[in-house]
């Protein structure tokens, strides 16, 4: 009886929410970019009690993300393709947040009060199922207390923000695992060093704002290839470096970083089966890099969204010379979204607005496609990172001067920094510059047709420009429409009216500054993965394909794009037993 009574009590109470809270903070948000930025740090849209402006923050975190402005036209705008502005009180509703917004300043604090009251209504929510369960008299009590134990924990690492640890404590983490198996049996300036002579060279080191791709196989070493470079940009900077490993643990990239630093054989780090010099080695190594800034945070559910408020609040507290992300393929976007391939392309877009933003390099690993097993030469192209999207060798692109060549023949021809038209993040036609066309292997295609009686055979990953922004052809469906030009170069739609698989064949994209996106067959067109990143490398090693191979401890760096520089391979040692890549010496 008392039971029911509590039930009923509970059900008719409001769960603890602050509308004036939540009504300040999206008001703030959408008077200062700056306030988004410390709201998305700590609420998600469904933090909110309030349905409508669910809504509302949903807009400005699409927006914010993209890189677009997010005023009230523009979140108005985009309420209205969502077809939820009339729900939220239109416009109106918009100008009346930013009207009664008390303080911008205290964004921050508006943002903790939303996110308290929503952490107290999912553990009501919490309690009440634990409750439900309880109440039905299960047969199995334990398996009762499991489920309430996890829904708890749930919650409770839903408030959770901050998983970054500093090196010192994964050292300490590592080093007191190792004594149980053993016991068992300058400031950053424009550039910063690689590490590897031959390839600062090339690359005149690693540029701020750039986003670096580095693509291998399962095998080559691109994780201890990546920590090699972060780690002597942490030895050479004051400002930390902050690594987000998907893929493993903490502790085990602290010992990836002790085998590297000790030159000691990495079985043995993870075993525990030491010799005395290895462990004065080791004890060396582990000093030397305490004094380094390496935080890493292994958090394998980790978003786009939380790297780039991580990120940025590091920064904000102690500086940052370096990002790293291993690896692109592990990492989520956003929830609802169209396919795999539109995910991993704004995760690449939001890494790079994240260097831009912070003005750091960002170093973001990646798997590469199984297609290259099956050529002679497995040494990786661009069209080998999974997402790569491309066009047919007859698509015609709108140059500048108001003619058109298909992408075959400017490829062909080896035609770079060319101009052609390329279109603004509003779709407004802007003459831009290409720097180059690339062949990007052989894929089938997809012919879409459109009711202005022309086509475009495009690969299935190839974005399109779309009223509702860039999307992928495979997410495209009959009667949806795209952004084009009509004969006076001005911006139109046309309607797709029909989609058709073609056979293989080989395929091309253009390398687009600035804008990222050129007219094909009158169709706006967006590129690829490949398209974001400053700077593409790939880790080749012929000795992982043939065991009797001459270049036997030997990788190949092949730099496949370098937006201002030059592409090559650039070769290093490769020693696996230690997880380290080292300069050859010369002479």
């Amino acid at each position: 009886m008392a039971a029911r009574e509590s039930r009923a009590i509970s059900e008719t109470r409001v769960p603890p929410h602050s509308v004036e809270a939540e009504d300040s903070l999206v008001g703030a948000m959408l008077l200062s970019r700056d306030a988004i930025s410390e709201a998305v740090e700590l609420v998600k849209d469904d933090d909110f009690f309030q349905p409508s402006l669910r809504h509302i923050f949903g807009a400005l975190w699409q927006l914010y993300t993209a890189g677009d402005p997010t005023d009230v036209v523009s979140v108005s705008d985009q309420l209205k393709r969502s077809g939820v502005l009339d729900q939220v009180g239109g416009t109106e509703k918009l100008l009346l947040l930013q009207a009664s917004t008390p303080a911008i300043a205290s964004a921050a604090r508006y943002a903790q009060i939303v996110r308290d009251y929503s952490l107290l209504r999912r553990l009501i929510a919490a309690a009440t199922e634990i409750a439900e369960q309880a109440y039905a008299s299960p047969n199995d009590v334990q398996e009762i207390v499991d489920y309430a134990e996890a829904r708890i924990f749930d919650v409770a690492k839903g408030n959770n923000t901050d998983n970054a640890v500093v090196i010192r404590d994964v050292l300490w983490e590592a080093l007191e695992e190792l004594e149980e198996l053993y016991a068992q049996g300058g400031n950053q300036t424009k550039t910063a060093s690689t590490g590897f002579r031959d390839l600062d060279e090339k690359l005149s080191g690693l540029h701020r704002s750039n986003l670096i791709i580095v693509g291998a196989r399962p095998g080559m070493g691109k994780t201890s290839f990546a920590l090699s470079m972060a780690s002597k940009v942490a030895e050479n900077s004051e400002d930390p470096v902050l690594i987000f490993s998907l893929e493993m643990s903490r502790i085990e990239i602290g010992q990836r970083l002790l085998a590297g630093e000790a030159r000691v054989d990495s079985m043995k780090i993870r075993s525990g089966r030491l010799v005395e010099r290895e462990w004065d080695r080791i004890s060396h190594a582990a000093g030397r890099l305490a004094e380094r800034k390496i935080f890493i945070d292994d958090d394998p559910n980790i978003t786009v969204l939380d790297i780039r408020a991580r990120s940025r609040r590091l920064k904000a507290n102690e500086g940052l010379s370096l990002v790293m992300i291993d690896y692109l393929q592990l990492m989520s976007s956003r929830k609802n979204v169209e396919s795999r391939q539109v995910e991993v392309s704004e995760i690449s877009r939001g890494l790079k607005l994240l260097a831009r933003e912070l003005d750091v390099p960002v170093i973001a690993l990646s798997q590469l496609s199984r297609n290259l097993e099956s050529r002679s030469d497995k040494r990786p192209l661009l069209a080998d990172l999974r997402e790569s999207g491309c066009l047919a060798w007859d698509t015609q692109v709108q140059l500048d001067d108001g003619t058109t060549e298909t992408i075959g023949m400017l490829w062909a021809k080896g035609t770079q920094q060319f101009g052609l038209l390329s279109a603004t993040p509003g779709a407004a036609p802007l003459r831009s510059v290409a720097k180059r066309v690339v062949a990007t292997g052989v894929k089938p295609l997809i012919r879409i047709e459109f009711d202005d009686g022309t086509h475009l055979d495009a690969t299935a990953n190839h974005p399109l420009a779309t009223p509702q922004g860039f999307v992928r052809v495979m997410a495209l469906k009959v009667g949806d429409r795209v952004i084009a030009l009509d004969e006076r170069t001005a911006t139109v739609t046309k309607v797709i009216i029909a989609l058709a698989p073609l056979p293989p064949e080989l395929v091309f994209d253009i390398e687009v500054l600035e804008s990222h996106c050129f007219y094909a067959n009158g169709a706006l067109v967006h590129n690829s993965l490949e398209q974001d990143a400053d700077i593409v490398m790939f880790i080749y090693r012929d000795e992982a394909y043939r065991p009797d191979s001459p270049d036997r401890g030997v990788a190949e760096i092949i730099i496949a794009k370098h937006r201002s520089g030059p592409v090559g391979t650039v070769h290093l040692a490769f020693m696996e037993n230690w997880a380290l890549f080292a300069d050859i010496a010369q002479g």
